[in-house]
Formats: structure tokens, sequence, C-alpha cells
């Protein structure tokens, strides 16, 4: 999914840009930096290092290693609380006012706080990282004459829409932390059967790709349809899998996943070294060859 939540995130800020009447240049903007705070939770993957380095050495194992990864991954930076409040801080530094830098710094600063009482040291350095890229993406969005109001609305979709996307494929993250409230007790199911619901899964990271996708197409006045190879239609033999590998999870998808997206070589233009090649087409023909393939080991593994 970590694709999935900026490419979501970029289609539903363009949508709304081209509502409010936003010329194309500017709700391209606003798209991509709304897709780069999508992408910020996800620094959280820092844990790792950061958790190994504050333990002893005689500690050091892989149930230590997962221990911390459950806890910290999808915790204090997948917060609508902690996302709102961020998105808040990086508006008040881009104002540019003495008070609304002041309140900025101040919000920041209890953000670490907060990610240090209730998650240990891990937690703190994380929420750390987590508001310091908040700040570096505000910064590049400044400097792209991103105003401060545009930015903010940027910040609060990226950051807001990121949670809602992990829903369906690992376990709910904490919404209202630090409060101790669940909203989401458990994993939303797509699919009865454990393959079917990884399968569903991908369908709907694919489909947030598409959508990002298409809002780009119509900003860039380009047609969909053209730039489609026919070679997609050789995903298509990817339903052979379906008999070759072992029937996925979500525990157990690397093998899926990594040769699924493999598919989408097929995209690669036929004379790599030439001039004139068309990146645009290049990329949303391997898409559409990863969702032939995605499509065909469906239809091969439900008649399996």
């Amino acid at each position: 999914m970590f694709v999935g939540h900026a490419l979501l995130a970029f289609a539903l800020a363009v949508g709304a840009a081209e509502r409010l009447s936003v010329p194309r240049e500017r709700a391209l903007r606003y798209g991509l930096v709304a897709g780069l705070f999508a992408s910020v939770p996800d620094v959280d993957v820092v844990y790792a290092p950061v958790g190994l380095l504050l333990r002893s050495v005689e500690t050091v194992g892989p149930d230590v290693f997962w221990e911390t990864a459950n806890v910290i991954h999808r915790g204090p930076t997948h917060s609508l609380v902690m996302g709102a409040l961020l998105a808040v801080s990086v508006y008040g530094w881009a104002a540019g006012t003495r008070p609304t830098r002041a309140l900025s710094l101040s919000l920041a600063a209890a953000l670490v706080a907060v990610g240090w009482l209730f998650s240990g040291a891990v937690g703190g350095v994380v929420v750390f990282v987590f508001v310091s890229s908040g700040f570096v993406v505000g910064a590049i969005a400044t400097r792209t004459a991103v105003a401060p109001r545009p930015l903010f609305g940027a910040a609060l979709l990226g950051l807001l829409s990121h949670p809602f996307g992990d829903l369906f494929t690992g376990s709910p993250p904490p919404f209202l932390y630090p409060f101790d409230v669940v909203l989401v007790a458990e994993r939303v199911a797509l699919h009865p059967d454990p393959t079917g619901q990884l399968l569903a899964a991908f369908a709907v990271e694919l489909g947030a790709i598409w959508l990002a996708v298409i809002a780009y197409t119509r900003l860039t006045d380009q047609r969909l349809s053209e730039l489609v190879s026919p070679r997609a239609s050789l995903g298509a033999g990817y339903a052979a899998a379906a008999l070759l590998l072992p029937a996925p999870t979500m525990e157990q998808s690397a093998h899926f996943v990594f040769s699924v997206l493999a598919i989408g070589v097929v995209g690669a233009p036929v004379r790599p070294f030439s001039r004139g090649i068309d990146g645009d087409r290049v990329v949303v023909t391997g898409l559409a060859a990863v969702t032939v393939a995605a499509l065909a080991y469906a239809m091969a593994y439900g008649v399996l």
C-alpha cells in the first residue's frame, strides 16, 4: 500500500482542485504535495534501527525485532489526531508570522513529547522523524509556490487519508492515539478466503493507482486509451502462476506481489536506448499489464 497511499491522495487532491476551478498546473502541484504528505506516516519504518540501537546486544533477536515492529509501525504516525496536529503545525510555519511559528514549534514539540510519553523512547524518536518529514514536505511545497492554505488542505488530505488504506492490509491503526479509544478493532474483510482477501486488497491498491493515472491524464490532456500498448494483454499469461506458485495470503504474499509486479516490464520500450520514448506510455502500459495479470490470476485461482 506504500504507493497506493500517495497516489490516492494525489487523485483526491486533483479532483478537489478541479471542482474548485483551480488552474491545472496548480492542481498538479497540490496533488503532488498531498501525495508526499500521504507517504509521511510510513516513515515509522525507522523503528527498526532505532529500536535495535536502544537495546543491548544481548537482547537483540528476531522476537525483539518484530515485537518492536508491531508496537511502533502503524502506531502514532497513523493517528488522525497526530496527523491533524502536524498539518496545523506545518501550516503555522508556512504562514510565516511570529505567532503562527511559535504555535507551530509548540505543537511540533508537543507531538514528540506525546510519542515519547505514550510509546517510549522509540516512539518519541519515530514521532520526531514523522514531524520533521512533515516540515520537509511543507518546505518543498512552499518553494514550489504552494500557498499556506492549499498546503494545509493537502497536508490534511494526505495525512488523514493514509490510515484508512491500512484497514485492508494489516491490523487497524490507532485512529485516535494517544487516546485509548478503538474505532476499528479488526482488518476489513473483503473476502472470506485468505487468498481472496489478498487479491481483493491488491485490487484496491490497483484501483487507487488507476484513479491517479486518470487524474493525471485528465490534467495533461492525454487519452488513456492511447497510453496503453497492446503488449499489456501479455499479462494474461500470469494465470499459469496459479498452478505454479503456492496460494498467497496476507502473511505470505511476497512471491505473488513481486512476481506479478514483474509483469510490468511488458511496458518497457522495445528499443530501450532509442530516443523519443514516451515515459507515460511505458508506465501506463506496465500498469495495465499488471492489472491484466492480477485479473487472470484471480480467475484461474477461482476456477481451481
